[in-house]
This record gives structure tokens, C-alpha cells and sequence, in this order.
């Protein structure tokens, strides 16, 4: 074998090594398996060209790091993503203009009633919401990957507001507000600018779904009070206390009621009205009624504006029932934010939550929205568009905003094109602001509850979904539940923590104490119908015996090849169908159990890793691993411990040997181990480690035999890397000399041309055409070019294997060549 030869050492790598012997550390060379190669003895000789040859070469550390080295055009492409609209502005014409139009239209009437709504969740004044929907729509287009999401108030967000200011004193409040949004703006915008959006991930959707149920709930039951007139305790307590003392104090309620509770009414009445009866009974105006659907919050507030502004316009100073009042028109509250250490101190432990709800809320919304409309977003810039708005929104005087589940999904069905609809909404909030706030003054306190009520309580999982997340994980099913009754009995903080905390536990606990699987092998079939594919009975997709022996004959078409042998003719008709799979020993996996699975020969173990192999889990998959060898062999030398005193203290023995030797003279000795990587992409040191104590502690249970490491589909090269550092990937010392590799190799097309005439190609294809037209047809494409035979993986390391079936032939041929 052709070996690279190395360079001459530079001055760095002197110094490197005189050092190294100073400190006396044994630097590793990279080596690779040297082998010679007799022609007849191994299953692949070299061919006489040494191109044929591969030896992968091994991952440097400057590699590494040269991957992650910035480039000019990507430095320029990281700047260019903090602004996604310059990819698509260009192309903004009337049609896109026409759908974002009608789509900001619609989501501007929703936001105006939501927004002063919410404001009250917030326990701030009704303007604080417009100007949060404002300053939420018009900045967020510049920085958007979302066509959909509609950033703003929310229920949850602000209700979680309202919790930190209630016990400010009220000409602080908005100050507090601003500050929590500034602060928590720019963690969100450092979050994205580092490129951190793939934190969300680790946060499932059943602990997403149950924040958002139990926040809803909490929303909810907490504003009955104020839609019944009810008042005498804090509505801001844990959701049972609030339950309870709301049917406590129901002899209390007020005229109130009537602007609520019908105002709830209607709003359900309207929506079944338009979005089902009406869908139903005229169906070609589906679109008209989805508008009109979406109009319903805009249409009972300015009917119950009206019925107040009927009621109350004598008596401003004694309305009749709790109403908005006075809203100043304008930004009244535009200026530099004041952030001080006393505002801060407020909302300090209610940081992480703040925090965490900006980003669960928006990303999850988001990427939802992208998967139902065919697009993708990048939840690092989302996180840039959040923290933006949070950053800037103080200078108007808005509070904390995030994306809206319920406007979203409006500006979605009305047929939003780009995010520039937030630049008509905006405007729309904007006109609002500065010549609709006299109309504000009898909006009532209790229709503004009914529509709180109607929007969170969309936001509770229903019941078809909480099954099916049964169906698919019980125990994230129990943590659904789980962080819902924890938001009901105490509050909405502890139930994110909660659900984020079982959470990752659970993801840790799946990871330390994953399973692997010992496995055996079957040979399986494929049926279609009554016959297997490629039998003899399987005549309508086989090509003919005669014409494929007449094709074999031409120079550059090559012949069909039996796995691990090359050069051998195989005729369609007669060819084997069947092929090898690894299946679980003890069918865990769910495969039928009737089917006998065997192991592939006497004393080689097949073991696959389920959850990859990190120090969390590396413990438990080698103890696994230990355990059922040592059940199921035998030690190869019966008297290794020949008087009581060799034998260790943790090792008592049998308490009758010869009894003990007799039931175990059946089972076989240790001969090989098989490790299938498909699932481990990284490897550590603790890891590494771990598998070298187990081959220490194995070699002296098979002493004086040699236990082979073998591993398969290995697909990261620094995992070779650290395996062979670790002395993995070569035969032992001790069996070099009777040692013969087999490699997986690949037929790919050589340099010399070959001379047919086209003639006689096109007479072979079209005689094969009768038998095979699909084969046939892809005759006509091969390269009329000599076939060659070259290794797929390095054969520098013989016992990395390119799949489970090369490690085992591999395997058991050197056992039966040792034996």
C-alpha cells in the first residue's frame, strides 16, 4: 500500500515537539493500518494504480477551527440577514400590495380593542397598549422572516406585566413597564445577534402547550370578576383562590354584567354565525364571511360603545357601569426610558419568565405558521426583530410585545402576502391614537373583559390534542398536566418554570440511562402481492437471461455485481432477492417475535447505540454492554483464578465451580464486539475512556483470546479521530499475522475510453427492451467507460466499516480464520 509520506517538520511543530518531551507527554502519530496483499487472499487487492487507493486523512485541530473562521462574503451575508426585506422589496408589486392591504386592514381593527384590552391585564392605562401595537407592527417588517406573526400585547405577556407593577405605586407603573421591556429587549436581541434562536428548541411543545393553557385559564377565570361588576378581592391571586372567591362574592354583581356577559354572547354567537352557519348554507361567500367573522371583536365593542355613550353621556362623572374613561390622544408618553436600579428591582426574579415567554410565544407561533404556509424562518432573526421592538418600543411607551397567537392567525386567513401588512396596520393603530380616543372614553370595562375571555380562552389545548399527545408520549402528557395544575395553584411563573424544568429533565434522564440493543440477524424478503421481487415468478420487471448475456458482452456496459464479490455475473431472473437486517434480540423494538433473530456467529456481539454516547450516558450503555456478555459467554481460561487468593474480593464465584463449569460449557466464548454508530454523531473523552476500561476489563475475561473492536457507520470524522487515538480501528498486535481484511467496495467509472460502436449498443438496448423497458432506459445512459473497483471507506483503519454487514463479515471471517 502506497503510504503518504510525512512533511518535513516547520519550526512551530519543532518547538511543539521538543516541548511535548519535555512535559513527557507521548504524542500520537497518525498512523494507518500497513498490510500486505497477496493476490487470491484477501476479498480486494489493490489495483496497480495508487489513485485507487484511499486512506481518509485524519482531522486536524486547525480544521476545526478554519471551519468556523469568518469569510468576507459570509461576514457580508451576516450583516445582510439583519435585514431580510432587502430580499424581497425589490419584487413588492400590486398584488402583494393588495393582499397585505386587506390583511393590515383586518388586523388593525382587531388590535385597537385587544390592545386597550390588554392594557388592562398590564394594570396600565388603555393608551399603553396602543402604543405597544403600534410601535409591534411598524418596526418588526424590517427584521421579519414571517409573513404571518403580528407582533403586540398579549394576554400572557401581560398579564405577567400586571403581576410585577401591582405593587407599584401607580405614576410608577409605566415607568417599571418600560424598563422590564427595555431590558428584556436587549437579552432577546443579544440572544439573536450570537445566532442562539436554536435555544427554543430545547423547550418541547407540550411544556409550550401547557403554559399557554394554564395562563388562559388564569386569564380567564381572572377576568370574570371585572365583566360581572364583581370586586372586593385581588383578582390577581392563584386561579383557585380567584375560582372560589368569585362564587363568594356572585351576590355582589352588578349592572356590569349585562354589558359582559352579553357582549360574550355575541361574540360566540358571531363567530358560529360566520365561520359556521353561514359557511354551510352559502359557501361561495366563505371569504366575505371570514371577514366579517374577524370584524365581530371591532363590531360588539362599538355596539356596547354606543349603548355606554347612550347610558352615560349625562353622567361622565358617575357613569352607570365601569367605563374606559379618559385616553389622551397622541404620544403622551413618548421620551428616553427611565431605567433605574429601583425599577429594575421590581421585576428581577420575573426576568427568566419575561424572557422566556417573548421567545416561546413568538418562534412557537411563528414556526408554526411557516410549516401550514410553505416557508421557513430563522428563529435568531426572529429574536432580532423581538429584542428591536422591545429596545425602541420604551421611546413610545410601550411595554413588553410578542407575537399574537389570535392576530396572527387573522392575518394569515386574510391572505397576507409580506410583512409589510404591519406598515397598514400600523397605520391604522396610528389614526386610532390621534382621533378615536374621544370615542375610547365609553368603551365599558366589562366588554373589554368579554373580549379578553373570548381571545385567551381560544388559547386552552383542546382535549382531541391533549389525547393524542397520550397516544404519542404518556409521561409528556403527565407533564402537560403537570404544569397546568402547578399555573392554576400558584401562578404562570411557576408553571413556565416548572414545565421548562420536568422538561429538561426528563430529555437528561432519557439521555443518561438510554438502552442499546444487543442484535441478531434475519433474512428477509420483499413480497409484492403473491411473489417476492426478483423471483423467477417476477417476470414483468426482469430482464432476460439471453439479452443481459448478450449486453455483458459489450466493453463499457457493465455487469450486474453480487454484494462482496466482484466480477461475478448474476442473471435478473435468477438472482437473490433476499437481504440481511439486524434486528433486536429481544424484539423491543416491536418486530414480530415469532421471527427467529439469530446472532451472527458464537461469541460476536452486535450492540446498538439508541440516544448517541456522551459521559452522561457512557456509564450505562458499557455496564449494559458488560452485564450481558459475562450472562451469556463464558470466560475462555476456567482457571484463571487457580487458589481462592487470586480471585478479587467483589468476586465470590460459584459456590460449586464444577457444577458452575458444567452449565456454562455450552455458552461460547468472547470473540468480537460490534458497535453500530449510526446514531452517535460525537464522542468525549469521558466516553472514549469508558470503552477502554470496558476492552481492559474484557480482554482479561477472554485472556488468552483477542477480543476485536469493530465499528459501524462511524459518520463523523473526529469520532474516528478520537476512537483511534484510543487505539480503536486496527486489529490487535497479537493477530496482525493472521489477520486478513475485508473492505466494502465500489464499482465508479475509469479514465480509458472504450471504442464500441454505437450501432451495436443501440441493437443490444433495443433487444432488451422487450423484457425490460425501464432497464432499458436507463441502458442508454452509462458512460461508455471501463468500470474500477475502489474502497469506500479508508482502508488505513480495517475495523471502521462502512455498515453493520461489512463489520460482520469482517468479523466472523477473521474469528473463523483464527479458530
Amino acid at each position: 500500500m502506497a503510504s503518504s509520506t510525512a512533511a518535513t517538520p516547520n519550526t512551530v511543530s519543532k518547538i511543539g515537539h521538543g516541548l511535548a518531551k519535555i512535559l513527557h507527554i507521548d504524542l500520537q502519530e497518525e498512523k494507518n493500518y500497513e498490510q500486505q496483499v497477496t493476490r487470491g487472499e484477501s476479498m480486494y487487492s489493490l489495483g496497480p494504480d495508487a489513485e485507487d487507493v484511499y486512506v481518509e486523512a485524519e482531522p486536524t485541530v486547525l480544521e476545526y477551527f478554519q471551519q468556523f473562521a469568518p469569510t468576507w462574503g459570509g461576514t457580508g451575508n451576516y450583516f445582510l440577514s439583519f435585514f431580510p426585506f432587502v430580499t424581497w422589496i425589490g419584487r413588492y408589486n400590486l398584488k402583494w400590495a393588495y393582499g397585505d392591504i386587506v390583511a393590515g386592514l383586518t388586523v388593525g381593527c382587531v388590535v385597537i380593542p385587544q390592545g386597550m384590552a390588554y392594557s388592562q391585564l398590564a394594570l396600565l392605562p388603555p393608551e399603553f397598549g396602543l402604543y405597544s401595537s403600534f410601535v409591534g407592527v411598524l418596526l418588526y417588517w424590517f427584521f421579519a422572516t414571517s409573513k404571518d406573526i403580528t407582533i403586540g400585547p398579549v394576554a400572557v405577556m401581560s398579564t405577567l406585566v400586571g403581576n410585577i407593577v401591582a405593587d407599584v405605586p401607580v405614576a410608577d407603573r409605566p415607568h417599571v413597564a418600560s424598563a422590564l421591556a427595555l431590558i428584556s429587549g436587549c437579552i432577546v436581541f443579544a440572544l439573536g445577534i450570537f445566532r442562539l434562536g436554536f435555544i427554543v428548541d430545547y423547550i418541547p411543545l407540550t411544556a409550550i402547550a401547557a403554559f399557554m393553557t394554564g395562563s388562559a385559564l388564569n386569564i380567564a377565570v381572572g377576568q370574570v370578576p371585572t365583566m360581572m361588576g364583581i370586586k372586593g378581592f385581588n383578582t390577581r391571586e392563584s386561579t383557585y383562590k380567584v375560582f372560589i372567591n368569585t362564587l363568594k362574592h356572585l351576590g355582589r354583581t352588578k349592572i356590569d354584567a349585562a354589558m359582559g356577559l352579553t357582549a360574550l354572547f355575541f361574540l360566540y354567537l358571531l363567530r358560529w354565525v360566520f365561520t359556521s352557519f353561514l359557511v354551510k348554507k352559502f359557501p361561495r361567500w366563505q371569504r366575505t364571511w371570514f371577514f366579517l367573522s374577524t370584524l365581530r371583536t371591532a363590531f360588539v365593542i362599538l355596539l356596547y360603545t354606543m349603548i355606554s355613550w347612550i347610558v352615560n353621556r349625562n353622567r361622565r362623572d358617575d357613569p352607570l357601569f365601569g367605563i374606559l374613561e379618559q385616553v389622551p390622544k397622541g404620544f403622551q408618553h413618548m421620551g428616553l426610558p427611565r431605567v433605574s436600579s429601583s425599577d429594575i428591582s421590581h421585576f428581577t426574579t420575573e426576568l427568566p419568565a419575561t424572557v422566556i415567554v417573548l421567545l416561546i410565544e413568538h418562534i412557537a407561533i411563528s414556526k408554526s405558521f411557516g410549516r401550514v404556509n410553505n416557508y421557513t424562518i430563522n428563529p435568531s432573526q426572529e429574536l432580532i426583530a423581538i429584542g428591536i421592538t422591545n429596545i425602541f418600543g420604551p421611546f413610545f411607551g410601550a411595554y413588553p410585545a410578542t407575537g399574537s397567537f389570535s392576530r396572527t392567525a387573522i392575518k394569515s386567513k386574510a391572505g397576507v402576502r409580506t410583512p409589510f401588512a404591519g406598515v397598514i396596520t400600523a397605520g391604522i393603530v396610528l389614526i386610532a391614537i390621534y382621533l378615536l380616543t374621544a370615542v375610547f372614553f365609553y368603551i365599558p370595562d366589562a366588554s373589554l373583559s368579554a373580549v379578553i375571555i373570548h381571545a385567551v380562552l381560544d388559547l386552552i389545548t383542546p382535549p382531541n390534542a391533549v389525547y393524542k399527545f397520550w397516544r404519542v408520549s404518556p409521561i409528556e402528557a403527565i407533564i402537560f398536566f403537570v404544569g397546568v395544575i402547578v399555573t392554576i395553584f400558584s401562578n404562570i411563573e411557576n408553571g413556565i418554570y416548572v414545565t421548562v424544568a420536568v422538561s429538561g429533565a426528563l430529555l437528561l434522564f432519557r439521555i443518561a440511562k438510554a438502552r442499546g440493543h444487543f442484535l441478531g440477524k434475519v433474512k428477509v424478503h420483499s413480497v409484492v402481492g403473491d411473489h417476492l421481487i426478483g423471483s423467477s415468478s417476477d417476470s414483468s420487471n426482469a430482464t432476460s437471461s439471453t439479452d443481459l448475456d448478450s449486453l455483458s458482452r459489450i466493453p463499457g456496459i457493465p455487469l450486474v455485481k453480487d454484494y462482496g464479490s466482484v466480477g461475478s455475473k448474476i442473471l435478473a431472473p435468477d438472482f437473490d432477492s433476499s437481504r440481511n437486517v439486524f434486528l433486536p434480540l429481544d424484539h423491543r423494538d416491536g418486530s414480530n417475535p415469532s421471527v427467529e433473530v439469530v446472532s451472527p456467529y458464537p461469541g460476536i456481539f452486535v450492540y446498538r447505540f439508541s440516544e448517541g454516547f456522551l459521559y452522561a450516558n457512557a456509564s450505562h450503555y458499557t455496564e449494559h454492554l458488560v452485564s450481558h456478555i459475562f450472562a451469556t459467554t463464558r470466560r475462555t481460561n476456567a482457571q484463571a483464578y487457580g487458589k481462592p487468593g487470586d480471585r478479587p474480593w467483589n468476586d465470590p464465584g460459584p459456590k460449586n465451580p464444577e457444577k458452575q463449569a458444567q452449565l456454562e460449557s455450552e455458552l461460547p466464548t468472547l470473540k468480537a464486539i460490534i458497535l453500530d454508530f449510526s446514531s452517535v454523531n460525537n464522542v468525549d473523552i469521558t466516553s472514549v475512556q469508558n470503552l477502554l476500561d470496558v476492552r481492559t476489563q474484557l480482554d482479561r475475561y477472554a485472556s488468552p483470546d483477542i477480543v476485536e473492536w469493530h465499528f459501524a457507520s462511524v459518520g463523523n470524522r473526529w469520532t474516528k479521530r478520537a476512537l483511534s487515538s484510543a487505539g480503536f480501528g486496527f486489529p490487535p498486535d497479537n493477530g496482525k499475522d493472521q489477520w486478513k481484511p475485508v473492505f466494502s467496495v465500489a464499482e465508479v467509472a475509469g479514465s480509458e475510453e472504450v471504442t464500441v460502436s454505437d450501432g451495436e449498443i443501440e441493437r443490444q438496448i433495443e433487444k432488451a427492451r422487450d423484457g425490460d423497458p425501464e432497464a432499458a432506459r436507463g441502458l442508454t445512459s452509462i458512460e461508455r467507460r471501463r468500470r474500477k473497483i475502489v474502497p469506500v471507506a479508508s482502508i488505513g483503519r480495517p475495523f471502521f466499516h462502512v455498515d453493520l454487514e461489512g463489520a460482520v463479515a469482517s468479523a466472523v471471517r477473521n474469528v473463523k480464520i483464527i479458530s
